[in-house]
């Protein structure tokens, strides 16, 4: 008489970390976008170009102040490099991957959805740091602009720069759901990048200038309060006469990006969309 050995249960696998297969995508988000030549360069020199053309056209400074426009225009800037690192960047970059079936394949696979937008969210945050840098350097080396010596001016570009980072890439993840091809993502996702950088006191020096229903306007949108928020940190407190409400609003600020955040991730669950239409 024989006796049959007991079965031996198989554990089964656990499925995959989506924070470290995350990371790991962010690197290889990364390396692809350093790759294209002519992404990196449109991302690091569009706003530096406008920088420089705006700094020469307006150079002078402002009275009583001893803070001349083209500083003015170099903090502002900032913003405008972190948006077009993420908004535009994501924007397009994934409207090209439901175009092109990476976004289709993806879901086929064992790689957790969650992933692929951690990945994302930390290639545009290199990208942005590495813009403010590239931003930092031309307004000090060409346009003196005065970079803080205390601690708490650091801490509110810190933590303006994270919020503006967040909420940026998240309404470019929402806003990938827009164009209906990837041909024609760069003119929808463009558009209203450069118009608001018009209405959020950006490309417009005082922001006080334009007419009160385009000020509410921008008031809505991050890239305003982004704009805000770097003046504060990098000019001095005369400053705040430019300003609508005559005083930086941070408090304020923070609250609206945070919220922000919050609400970019709602338009992200209500309007992504994994394929397009042509792929049924």
């Amino acid at each position: 008489m024989t006796t049959q050995a007991p079965r031996v249960r198989q554990a089964r696998p656990q499925p995959p970390n989506p924070i470290k297969v995350g990371v790991a995508r962010g690197s290889i988000e990364l390396k692809q976008f350093f790759r294209e030549r002519d992404a990196v360069v449109f991302t690091f020199s569009l706003p530096v170009v406008l920088l420089v053309l705006l700094a020469g056209i307006f150079s002078d400074p402002v009275e009583k102040t001893g803070v001349e426009a083209s500083q003015i225009f170099a903090a502002s800037m900032i913003a405008a490099g972190i948006m077009s690192a993420t908004f535009v960047s994501l924007g397009t970059g994934i409207a090209q991957d439901r175009d092109d079936g990476t976004l289709k394949r993806l879901r086929g696979t064992p790689t957790p959805m969650t992933s692929y937008f951690i990945g994302k969210i930390l290639m545009v945050l290199v990208v942005s740091f590495a813009e403010v840098v590239v931003l930092l350097a031309v307004g000090k080396g060409l346009f003196d602009l005065k970079l803080p010596t205390d601690v708490t001016s650091w801490l509110t570009f810190a933590w303006v720069f994270v919020l503006g980072v967040i909420a940026c890439a998240l309404l470019g993840i929402a806003i990938s759901s827009v164009p209906r091809s990837a041909k024609s993502a760069s003119a929808v996702i463009m558009l209203p990048f450069i118009g608001l950088q018009f209405i959020s006191g950006v490309l417009t020096n005082p922001i006080s200038a334009l007419s009160s229903p385009l000020v509410e306007i921008g008031s809505v949108f991050p890239l305003k309060w982004m704009a805000q928020g770097f003046r504060s940190v990098f000019l001095p407190d005369s400053m705040t006469f430019q300003e609508v409400a005559g005083s930086w609003e941070l408090g304020r600020m923070a609250l609206i990006l945070a919220a922000w955040c919050v609400g970019g991730l709602v338009l992200c669950l209500l309007t992504f969309r994994w394929k397009n239409g042509r792929q049924g």
